[in-house]
């Protein structure tokens, strides 16, 4: 477990380890209105007059505000978790409330894990004497974990009714005999991603649906097995036309057509916020979209994605070029970085990011956006051969170099953007350039794209596009895996909220040595390497320095 991650884990069970009542979240929120009072509180710890919200352990310690939050156990679905012998229960209000019942499949509600089935149900005034004095529903002490919480009739009241409003979800595209899905792509995909994506998606989903499916009753877990309902996936594949400021009422039409449980994989061109912005306001999780550029914020959570692209070769780019200023004298460092990219391309993106991050550790950056038409060559006319180049450029403008002499000793380059293992960088400038890689080495995650890539053979799908096809592949296994484990509770936060759980255990990863999400996290991989062109022949990449998380 990662120190984010283990830090997060043991907040919450500090804070509501036993807890029975408090509600959970995590949400972008403006300051509460009357209305939101209940999810401010249950989100962001601020009682309905914005000040913090004030709680106290029965041993004194106290908590205020963000850290006495709800959502720091119950999640945001309010249906709590799991980790090893440590279990937050489920608080939503029909969680609450329903009748005393000896085991779980006397219940008509749906299973999570925590549940409670033998007490005697809450009423509003019950759940109030449990968070203000720590009683729970039978008149015996709630856990010694969890705080007392100095709520007034007004707060509580708010409190009471969001719990409530959490159980009048939205329709979550999950029906008795079908799950529902998405894909979406955008105008200005890549035709030859798009066609090895929507491969993998669409046999997938063929595999999922080999076996015979028929209405069944819901089935609870025991103690001995797990099992679900067994049901029909269906994939929507959502192709937006037209420009960016249209996407969201075109995907407003979309879902109002066709409701889904989540968007599974997708393709992205130079703008991918649209869509991100869209799935966050309509509360519907976005599951690793294959994106050169992801919206980077710390305080969305419907969209995850496997890795920050080309935004994190930036990062490991400065994180090199300023590593290797250090460890020079002051009057041989290199304080001058040459920037190429096409205009309006991904590259730019990187570059910005890259002269963000380097400016201000007294870097001089020269950026040079070519225009259509314009040469990579005509770009690095007179550049001073002791300054660092960096490029942001595809696979033609990177084959064009071949007549061109290399006119640095130091040069990085996207190996995103730049074909990653088949670039076709000539072999004159393969001495002096490494490459942002990130991604495991080759032979570092062989075994784990075997099963993938052996699974194309089987279903005769075409590599076009490895990398994304992986990636694609291994969304679907993941999405297919938390499922197994949703039982019949389809709500869309609780789904997000599993594959943060699960994610670390995952063994089969892909191109990535490593996955985790932890509470507020929104890319898996955090990591990269730099590499070069090793062996006499310089076609092998080799790692230049180990895996590095900028």
């Amino acid at each position: 477990m990662n120190g984010v991650r283990g830090r997060l884990r043991a907040l919450a069970r500090g804070m509501l380890l036993a807890a029975l009542i408090v509600p959970a979240g995590a949400a972008r929120c403006g300051e509460p209105a009357a209305a939101d009072a209940g999810q401010a509180i249950f989100q962001r710890g601020l009682v309905g007059s914005g000040e913090p919200l004030e709680a106290v352990h029965q041993d004194g310690v106290r908590l205020h505000g963000a850290a006495a939050a709800c959502i720091n156990c119950h999640r945001r679905s309010g249906l709590g978790s799991k980790e090893g012998n440590n279990t937050i229960p489920p608080i939503t209000w029909r969680y609450l409330v329903h009748p005393r019942a000896r085991t779980a499949e006397d219940l008509d509600i749906p299973y999570v894990p925590g549940m409670r089935t033998d007490r005697e149900p809450y009423t509003e005034a019950l759940l109030a004497r449990a968070v203000r004095d720590g009683i729970d529903s039978e008149g015996k002490p709630l856990g010694n974990l969890m705080p007392r919480y100095a709520l007034g009739d007004a707060d509580m009241a708010a409190l009471t009714g969001y719990l409530k409003r959490l159980d009048q979800r939205r329709p979550s595209g999950a029906a008795d005999t079908v799950l529902h899905f998405a894909t979406i792509i955008t105008p200005d995909a890549d035709p030859v991603k798009r066609a090895g994506m929507l491969d993998v998606l669409r046999h997938y989903f063929a595999d999922k649906n080999a076996f015979p499916f028929g209405a069944t009753p819901p089935l609870r877990s025991t103690r001995k097995m797990m099992f679900m309902v067994n049901r029909r996936w269906e994939l929507h594949v959502w192709e937006l036309k037209g420009p960016p400021d249209t996407w969201h009422e075109q995907l407003r039409q979309d879902l109002a057509r066709q409701p889904v449980l989540a968007v599974v994989s997708g393709l992205g061109g130079r703008n991918w916020a649209p869509v991100h912005d869209f799935c966050e306001e309509e509360a519907v999780p976005c599951l690793f979209p294959n994106v050169e550029v992801p919206v980077e914020t710390d305080h969305d959570f419907y969209s995850v994605y496997f890795s920050k692209g080309v935004l994190l070769e930036s990062d490991l780019i400065a994180k090199r070029i300023l590593d290797e200023a250090g460890a020079r004298p002051a009057a041989k460092a290199v304080k001058t970085v040459w920037q190429v990219y096409r205009a309006g391309d991904n590259g730019e993106r990187g570059a910005q990011a890259l002269a963000a991050a380097l400016k201000g550790r007294g870097f001089a950056v020269s950026n040079h956006a070519l225009a259509p038409g314009d040469s990579v060559a005509r770009a690095l006319h007179r550049m001073p051969r002791d300054d660092v180049l960096v490029l942001w450029l595809r696979p033609p403008d990177i084959a064009a170099l071949d007549h061109v002499p290399p006119v640095s000793d130091t040069v990085f380059m996207s190996g995103l953007l730049g074909g990653l293992d088949n670039t076709p960088l000539p072999p004159g400038w393969r001495g002096v350039t490494r490459i942002a890689y990130p991604f495991d080495l080759p032979e570092g995650r062989r075994v784990r794209v075997d099963y993938a890539f052996g699974w194309f053979t089987i279903r005769q799908i075409p590599m076009v596009a490895p990398q994304v096809q992986a990636d694609t592949y291994l969304a679907c296994g993941l999405l297919a895996e938390t499922l197994s484990h949703l039982v019949d509770a389809f709500v869309r936060e609780y789904l997000v909220e599993r594959i943060q759980d699960m994610l670390e255990r995952r063994i089969l990863t892909g191109y990535y040595p490593r996955l985790t999400l932890a509470p507020g996290q929104r890319f898996a991989s955090k990591g990269g390497y730099i590499v070069r062109f090793a062996g006499p022949d310089r076609m092998k990449l080799s790692a230049d320095g180990g895996w590095t998380v900028p």
